[in-house]
């Protein structure tokens, strides 16, 4: 009984997410999409909009497998690192403010920063071309008689970790390594420069202006995340809740909690220039130059890498996007900006390739 009262609900919700089915491409994204994802499954959310319009939404599976929710446009999934192009954002309109600036250092942000990092730049860090170690690298194994949860580390550890090291990977601005270190410590930058801390910064210069009613950079036990998806994996053949590791409470990184809703309300924002201003949206996308090892794709493809942005094109087309992967949850948004054409996928299960699918269908929309 429970089961079919799962599977109702998922119908009746995948038919109140979607922007009606009734044409050919919608058909083929059903199609796409249903023989990946059952009702009875962790989900997913897909979002097309052209020109500032929603041309195909639609939701399939469960946010929940322990309550059978199911997923729909106001549901909220961790975004994981698409969070970057917000931290990025928060720091280009402190820039325009005039309270900071791209060459300031960690040096003079940060004095007791070790020599080894004192000359990385904020454009450094935004670009992933300041050499900082991985965070990552760094942390304690965890403790199976403790819930990881309590083990996980802040934004503030992270940097203290940071601190004792010895040395980066290689001499600041000279090549680039995708570096989560580095957002998390624009997080801070932002904290320090601001005077507020980053969840309040970004809700009240980027989320409400924009409209972002329900995003949040979560923090436990300091906020909530309304409408939750609940990140999953398989454990021998089984859909389980599996959505925190060691590194699920830092926030410059990879924080932020939002819903197809919300994220079409960003594209408006970053079409209309509500938030960024035309010049400093074309500062964002524009890709580094280094004389060593220069930005990849997570294949290892030669790609472009702006201010919380991989820049690139396809199909001819300008290209502007980012993935996401964090315990439970596979994310991408990619923006066309030319043609006008957004893909957002949202999928709180570790099977999506979200990268590849967002492409499956800007081909079936692309014209």
């Amino acid at each position: 009984m429970k089961s079919l009262m799962i599977l109702a609900a998922g119908i009746i919700f995948l038919l109140g997410c979607s922007s009606a089915p009734s044409g050919p491409k919608d058909k083929q994204v059903e199609t796409l999409m249903t023989n990946l994802i059952s009702a009875q499954e962790p989900g997913a959310a897909v979002l097309v909009v052209r020109g500032g319009r929603v041309v195909h939404k639609s939701c399939y599976g469960l946010a929940d497998i322990r309550t059978g929710q199911p997923v729909h446009p106001t549901t909220n999934f961790r975004l994981a690192s698409l969070t970057k192009q917000f931290t990025a954002a928060a720091i280009m309109i402190l820039v325009r403010e005039g309270k900071l600036n791209y060459e300031q250092t960690l040096g003079q942000l940060f004095p007791d920063f070790p020599d080894y990092g004192r000359s990385v730049t904020i454009r450094n860090l935004l670009h992933h071309t300041s050499g900082l170690p991985d965070y990552e690298s760094l942390l304690p194994p965890a403790d199976p008689g403790r819930s990881i949860e309590e083990q996980q580390v802040s934004d503030y550890q992270v940097l203290e970790f940071l601190k004792r090291e010895k040395g980066g990977k290689f001499v600041p601005g000279t090549e680039w390594a995708y570096s989560n270190s580095g957002y998390v410590v624009l997080g801070l930058i932002v904290e320090k420069v601001s005077g507020f801390p980053l969840s309040r910064f970004m809700e009240e210069k980027i989320f409400r202006p924009a409209g972002m009613m329900t995003t949040v950079l979560y923090e436990r036990g300091l906020n909530r995340v309304l409408e939750r998806a609940f990140g999953h994996s398989k454990k021998d053949g089984r859909w389980v809740i599996e959505d925190q590791s060691l590194t699920s409470a830092t926030r410059g990184d990879g924080g932020l909690y939002s819903s197809l809703e919300d994220l079409s309300r960003w594209d408006k924002a970053l079409r209309e220039n509500l938030i960024l201003k035309e010049n400093e949206l074309e500062l964002a996308l524009t890709p580094v130059a280094v004389a060593g090892k220069g930005p990849l794709t997570p294949d290892g493809k030669p790609t472009g890498y702006g201010f919380g942005w991989f820049v690139s094109s396809w199909r001819g087309q300008p290209l502007a996007w980012h993935y996401g992967e964090t315990a439970g949850f596979r994310t991408a948004i990619y923006r066309f900006y030319d043609s006008g054409l957004t893909v957002v996928v949202l999928a709180n299960r570790e099977d999506i390739d979200s990268s590849s699918l967002a492409l499956k269908l800007a081909e079936i929309f692309r014209d």
